[in-house]
């Protein structure tokens, strides 16, 4: 057997300086940089200590490699995007020369050496998945259904099967992935779209919006995704519970960011970068400090790599040149991850043109690279001056038409030919579903979804039932659901098992059977009743998000008991109010009697704020009216539960809704003394009633926000409560221990750049507040960052707090944000108090000057 071209790097390698080694292979930050063949390349990574790195494929029988996948076979499906930014101008974008390939590996030596073209005549091709007899191939922004006929490799029928699939023009924002999941849907990033095969059909729905460039999966179906700022998000819940309400909008559950740590190590310098002109994106050395361009987030779920790595998260950033390391923890229904190693990256290069754009595992187990190796990478839509000139400079506009495919492995990793499942029995297949490699399990249930054998439902129903593989009774779950061949007897027994991956699954699966059947609906009520208190936290959870589908009295009381246990986790008053959906007010009435919930504390309060503003989004008149009833009492009878739905009404009533609800009579509610002037207006905005029209007189404020910025103050609220309010208090006065208060805050009401700047990296004690000194025990030392929320959640957040508790500061720049964003890029450490104010004072005093 002819060995793979490699690379080792050991440990005392990787501790070596690169003075000498740089002018080896060229590392000047100005004038060309050298390119390299597939062997010179080779020498310029510097890889984990342990593991070594292969060369599969180049071109020319791989070119501006985009998305990679292997079939059930072991043959390597390589989208190739020929035709991105062919020259500094991006000319001839719109020409039909990307391609679909095939790669064999026809002798077994673990090297490709036979390329077949599936597909030609493309434009921008740009994701891929495969189906039975062809692959779905999105190009040109749309979706075709390719097939291959007689085998031959080569498509022989291309069937539209959605023409608005991409979404958008720009290959940098555009929908991709096609990624099959374990409930058998195919999801996509940068996409609200995702697709099924039905019969002979296919079906497209709609679900939640996911990140820019790449998506993969955990062994627990849990979506990955990121964004180009930052590294790494996932769903907490499965995909399209938290937006069945919509009188609610959840705050919490998808798009979570696991790490605020945006760091990269470059061992090269990287000036080429787009926004390297800006203070704080380069290093002394002009290496990228953070994350530009991330992308392609891969759970490695094979076994080939060390036991340290499995269940991994690895995230490529091409333009610093490397792949980052992530180790993801769980904690309870929450997930987290961070760097192992801070300061050395998994993979990184001095190859200024190695531009990992996708990663996949292999059926060896191996991780696999997709190297475009390409000089530019910037879009001509975002080209700056600043990196044409460099880009120019540095001759990185040729050559085109390269790619690289590597390969990561131990360092004594021996190819072995894997084995090819296509022809497999389904009875074989069975068995895989409890492999030990994640790639085999993925394949085995499509294939046998795919065939839609009904007679492999007994050996599958064995799996679940008596299997020890707890992942393999999961995938046979779905499988079966891919059939259409689960009972819920099977579901119903499930429901109980000690395995919460299992149980969980089988409680989501019950649904659409409770919904059909009364029988099975009670069932349901009564084994969810009686587990949910002795419960995991994430078998809670899917029960929270399960609840819809029981009768309301028996749902509701799993809900309320539920919500008395768990109502501080914020994702699990998201869940509760996702499956209340056009029930608010009765759960409302129901939890106001419930024993548990007569004393009040601070996550009951944000639930019932929260639950309230869904009773006004509602807009039901009958309910608003009855709300108004139950509020109307004594001033000595005001408990926290008025308060709370008191707040919900007053700041829903300063939005100015148009459509005001419509009331006989004046509600005697407003004319209580207890009610300030400014709360009797608010409320009163949300009404019409005789000789009243619903408005907000907002002149008396110095500065009044427009229709427009009072939804944002709105929206604000709802992101304040799930984000800042268990520690700044529901009333921004601060809680003790945890934070000081923002109420009469100058650190709030004055320079709106500080304020982004302290919510985007955080900030450390000790701090004055209003003449008061705050510090550690008295608050927690450090406030975290909050740099995986997207600009719009933030400037909502700090719009709200500008304006409330009688802060008066106007509303926040809606670009604000996003421009402290970048300009502080390299920040990776909380602020101290005095360097924040004299670093603001610094900025704003240089931006005079330049104007």
């Amino acid at each position: 057997m002819v060995k793979p071209v490699y690379v080792i790097c050991f440990l005392s390698a990787c501790l070596l300086g690169i003075v000498g080694f740089t002018d080896q292979i060229g590392l000047s930050a100005t004038g060309p940089t050298p390119v390299h063949t597939p062997a010179e390349e080779l020498g310029t990574f510097r890889l984990e200590p342990g593991l070594q790195i292969q060369l599969v494929a180049a071109e020319p029988m791989v070119q501006d490699p985009v998305v990679m996948t292997f079939d059930a076979d072991g043959r390597l499906w390589v989208v190739e995007m020929r035709g991105y930014m062919r020259t500094i101008d991006g000319d001839g974008e719109k020409e039909p020369i990307g391609r679909v390939s095939v790669l064999e590996d026809t002798n077994d030596d673990g090297r490709m050496d036979v390329s077949t073209v599936y597909l030609d005549s493309l434009v921008m091709p740009r994701a891929l998945a495969l189906v039975p007899d062809g692959a779905l191939v999105a190009e040109n922004e749309k979706l075709w259904l390719t097939q291959d006929l007689d085998g031959d490799l080569k498509a022989d029928t291309k069937t539209l099967i959605d023409a608005a699939y991409a979404g958008g023009a720009l290959p940098e924002h555009s929908g991709n992935g096609l990624w099959r999941s374990m409930d058998n849907w195919y999801y996509n990033a940068k996409s609200r779209f995702r697709y099924r095969r039905v019969g002979a059909n296919w079906q497209r729905d709609s679900t939640e919006f996911r990140g820019q460039w790449g998506i993969s999966h955990d062994d627990q179906g849990r979506l990955y995704y990121n964004y180009n700022w930052s590294q790494l998000h996932a769903d907490l819940v499965p995909p399209n519970y938290l937006s069945r309400n919509k009188n609610h909008a959840p705050t919490t559950g998808i798009d979570h960011g696991l790490t605020v740590d945006r760091r990269v190590y470059p061992i090269r310098a990287t000036p080429a970068v787009n926004r390297g002109y800006i203070p704080g994106t380069l290093d002394k050395e002009e290496r990228l400090l953070e994350f530009t361009a991330a992308c392609s987030p891969l759970v490695y779920r094979g076994k080939a790599l060390p036991t340290a790595l499995q269940g991994n998260v690895f995230v490529c950033e091409p333009s610093g040149n490397l792949i980052k390391r992530n180790v993801v923890d769980e904690q309870g229904v929450l997930l987290q991850a961070h760097d192992p190693h801070p300061g050395t990256e998994f993979l990184a290069s001095t190859d200024e043109r190695f531009r990992p754009v996708h990663l996949t595992t292999g059926p060896d187990g191996a991780l696999y690279v997709a190297d475009m190796y390409k000089g530019i990478m910037q879009h001509k839509a975002y080209m700056t001056p600043y990196l044409r000139e460099q880009t120019l400079a540095r001759q990185l506009d040729v050559p085109i038409n390269r790619g690289r495919i590597w390969r990561i492995v131990p360092a004594e990793w021996t190819y072995t030919k894997p084995a090819k499942l296509a022809n497999a029995s389904s009875a074989d297949l069975v068995g895989y579903l409890s492999h030990a490699d994640g790639w085999y399990r993925d394949m085995a249930q499509r294939l046998l979804v795919e065939r839609n054998d009904s007679r492999i439902a007994p050996a599958l129903t064995q799996v679940i039932r008596t299997g020890t593989n707890q992942l393999g009774r999961f995938h046979a779950l779905w499988t079966l659901e891919g059939l259409g061949a689960l009972q819920p007897t099977l579901l119903l027994a499930l429901a109980s098992d000690k395995n919460p991956l299992v149980s969980s699954t089988a409680i989501r699966l019950l649904e659409p059977f409770a919904a059909n059947d009364a029988q099975v609906r009670s069932s349901m009520a009564t084994t969810l009743l009686t587990n949910w208190a002795t419960a995991t936290d994430k078998q809670v959870l899917q029960m929270a998000l399960s609840a819809q589908a029981l009768d309301q009295p028996a749902s509701h009381r799993l809900l309320a008991g539920i919500l008395t246990k768990h109502a501080d986790l914020p994702l699990m008053r998201d869940a509760i109010l996702s499956s209340v959906a056009n029930q608010e007010f009765t759960f409302l009435q129901r939890l106001w009697q419930w024993p548990t919930w007569r004393t009040g504390d601070p996550p009951k309060q944000i639930f019932m704020e929260m639950l309230t503003t869904a009773i006004i989004h509602k807009h039901d008149q009958a309910e608003m009216a009855a709300l108004l009833t139950l509020l109307n009492v004594d001033q000595k009878a005001v408990g926290w539960q008025h308060k709370a739905v008191l707040t919900a009404l007053s700041i829903q009533g300063k939005m100015g809704n148009p459509t005001s609800v419509r009331l006989a009579a004046a509600p005697a509610l407003l004319a209580r003394s207890y009610l300030s002037a400014a709360e009797v207006a608010a409320i009163g905005a949300l009404f019409d009633w005789p000789g009243h029209a619903g408005q907000i007189n907002l002149a008396q404020k110095k500065n009044p926000l427009n229709s427009d910025e009072q939804k944002l103050f709105a929206s604000g609220r709802q992101h304040y409560l799930t984000t800042c309010a268990g520690c700044h208090g529901t009333d921004g006065a601060g809680l003790n221990r945890f934070a000081p208060p923002l109420a009469g805050s100058d650190w709030v009401t004055g320079d709106e750049k500080r304020l982004a700047l302290i919510v985007l990296h955080g900030i450390e004690g000790p701090i004055t507040v209003a003449g008061k000194t705050y510090d550690a025990p008295a608050i927690l030392p450090v406030m975290p960052a909050h740099s995986t929320m997207d600009d719009a959640a933030i400037t909502a957040i700090l719009t709200y707090i500008r304006n409330e508790w009688g802060n008066d500061a106007g509303p926040v720049g809606r670009r604000t944000v996003g421009m402290t964003r970048v300009t502080s890029q390299g920040r990776v450490m909380p602020w101290k108090a005095a360097e924040l104010t004299n670093y603001v004072l610094q900025a704003n005093a240089s931006a005079t000057s330049e104007k």
